[in-house]
């Protein structure tokens, strides 16, 4: 049978989400934890992403996986999160994703420790805390496949993810006037309509994704979070590689032309990594790309 893709990565985003994040503290338990995580991982309501540390500790080549760069624009600092480990728990029950990460959490305990926990949920009819629709030019059906899921190869049927946690100010937010909010993402939040005479600086315009060449689609499956008082989004986006996320993050911090992202007005990425999430063969996480 052909590999084919976790179908958690073409889902529609769930309820609720739980994202673990860990680090590699003993290399020699590795291919016993994968194996063992594999065994109750299904890649739909949990989805497995393996970082650089891993692929390195292993001698694996897995061509097109390296470390998140850091954003390195004017007034942005970005922690690099955890690069071993990456699960994404879907679901509709918080207290079953508790649960569950619980149990992955034991599993994964002799090779991993988790460094980052953060759950999130589906607001609304999918729309991020600042109010606007999220995803909107979302590709969908064989275009998502065609711009998340790696084509042929030894690395058929999986994909790469690069996460983001942003953290929003939403006392800058709120002070804004309802169509300065509206310029910064370049649609109005009352119907989601773009702004023709959006500024260049509109988030809409710096990731207008059929605005690069070559085209820079990526799937994206971000969802908002919450603790305490404090809450953003959890970017998530998935590519066959990742230059077309680089290609956006370039232009959107003023790489390309100058023009930085209205976004950072009021929202930052406070960390982020890279993984690459391997595919299903016979229905099984498939680990022989890293030589298990």
């Amino acid at each position: 049978m052909m590999p084919t893709a976790q179908p958690g990565i073409l889902a529609a985003p769930p309820a609720h989400a739980r994202y673990l994040s860990f680090s590699l503290s003993n290399p020699d338990q590795i291919k016993a934890c994968l194996a063992a995580l594999s065994e109750r991982i299904d890649g739909e309501s949990t989805v497995i992403g393996i970082g650089t540390s891993i692929a390195a500790a292993l001698h694996a080549d897995l061509p097109g996986l390296k470390r998140c760069p850091a954003i390195t624009a004017p007034g942005l600092s970005i922690e690099l999160a955890p690069e071993a480990l990456w699960l994404w728990l879907r679901g509709d029950d918080r207290g079953e994703l508790l649960h569950r990460a619980r149990r992955l959490v034991s599993i994964a305990a002799p090779a991993f420790a988790l460094e980052e926990v953060v759950d999130a949920f589906k607001h609304r009819e999918g729309r991020d805390l600042s109010g606007y629709e999220d995803g909107t030019e979302n590709p969908e059906g064989e275009a998502a496949d065609a711009a998340a899921i790696v084509g042929a190869g030894a690395l058929a049927g999986s994909s790469f993810v690069a996460t983001q946690r942003w953290q929003h100010d939403f006392n800058r937010f709120d002070a804004m006037a309802s169509a300065a909010q509206d310029n910064a993402i370049g649609r109005r939040q009352s119907d989601n309509e773009e702004l023709d005479d959006a500024p260049e600086s509109a988030h809409v315009k710096r990731t207008a994704q059929e605005s690069f060449s070559p085209e820079a689609f990526v799937l994206r499956r971000s969802m908002p979070w919450a603790e305490g008082m404090a809450g953003g989004l959890m970017f998530v986006a998935f590519g066959r590689s990742f230059d077309a996320f680089e290609a956006q993050l370039k232009r959107m911090t003023g790489g390309e032309d100058g023009i930085v992202d209205a976004l950072f007005g009021f929202t930052r990425p406070v960390s982020g990594a890279y993984f690459w999430c391997p595919a299903l063969h016979d229905g099984r996480i498939d680990l022989t790309p890293l030589g298990l």
